[in-house]
């Protein structure tokens, strides 16, 4: 696995305005818009993690890539930034919609349920609904993964089978 990892594995930077506020999106893999991707070699499956505080998502690129590379390079790894934890750089530009109704201001923003409506908005409006997701939340982005899961319990979830013979 380590040559793997020393071989150069993409990753995309992305600042969005989702919610209202800024937020760094990073993108393991060639993929960078699922949503209008309509190829034979667009992924089903989508590894999205939730980090913890500070909210940084760059400091979870080993572990995207590692994922990336076990995966045999099949599936897409994303990885959000809190909302606001993460502001571009004056030269970058900030990618909104005007029919992306993540540009919409979500209330409290940078509260915990704003926290959560966060990164709803994004599922919705930059992954399919047919796209099966695998959801990795670290420390509050465990709790932040709970909290969507019961808000939204139709999210189209890969879940392990148990007791499944090899």
């Amino acid at each position: 696995m380590d040559s793997e990892l020393k071989e150069e594995i993409p990753v995309h930077e992305e600042f969005i305005l989702c919610g209202g506020a800024e937020t760094q999106v990073l993108k393991c893999g060639p993929w960078t818009d699922l949503f209008y991707d309509q190829s034979v070699k667009r992924p089903k499956l989508l590894i999205f993690i939730i980090p913890g505080n500070p909210g940084f998502s760059a400091f979870y690129v080993p572990f995207a890539k590692a994922l990336y590379s076990l995966t045999n390079r099949r599936f897409p790894v994303w990885t959000i930034s809190h909302a606001g934890h993460a502001l571009a750089p004056k030269d970058k530009k900030i990618l909104k919609t005007s029919e992306d109704s993540n540009a919409q201001e979500i209330k409290d923003i940078y509260g915990l349920n704003g926290q959560i409506e966060h990164k709803l908005a994004f599922l919705r409006t930059h992954v399919p609904k047919d796209m099966k997701l695998v959801l990795i939340g670290h420390s509050i982005g465990s709790y932040f993964t709970l909290q969507m899961l019961k808000r939204v319990p139709d999210l189209p979830l890969m879940l392990p089978t148990l007791g499944a013979k090899k």
